[in-house]
């Protein structure tokens, strides 16, 4: 579990910065044990870290504590409008659990803050700007 110890070491060095959680909720494929385990790392670590759900649209955005995650199974996934929200939010690190499978707007090439994309299973794609982290 070397992506465990990379995981905590990150929150721990963004104690005074403002983080995101987001999970993507279009399928639920990815073991639901591995996803809620990482969002109880958040939660113990840094509390104050907002965990949004996101398949094609926004469905929920809440205090890491107090949200359980609710799966789609349409496999419809752009993350867009979760990316906008964190520029919007002025968010300074974004961790985004998804598989990368799903859609960008085409005008996206970039985001102004620290992107990580934590991706379960044994495939690490490669992605078009943050950086990618197995976690599995």
């Amino acid at each position: 579990m070397r992506w465990h110890k990379t995981i905590l070491s990150m929150i721990q060095q963004r104690q005074d910065k403002k983080v995101a959680l987001v999970v993507d909720t279009s399928t639920n494929e990815a073991p639901a044990i591995l996803i809620n385990n990482i969002i109880k790392l958040f939660e113990q670590l840094k509390p104050d870290t907002i965990l949004v759900q996101a398949d094609f649209k926004i469905r929920s955005i809440s205090p890491v504590k107090s949200d359980t995650i609710k799966y789609y199974t349409h496999g419809k996934s752009s993350y867009t409008l979760a990316l906008e929200w964190a520029t919007e939010e002025q968010v300074d690190t974004l961790f985004y659990i998804t598989d990368v499978t799903g859609f960008f707007s085409e005008e996206m090439d970039r985001v102004n803050y620290e992107l990580f994309w934590l991706v379960p299973g044994a495939f690490l794609p490669r992605v078009p700007f943050g950086k990618a982290i197995k976690v599995a």
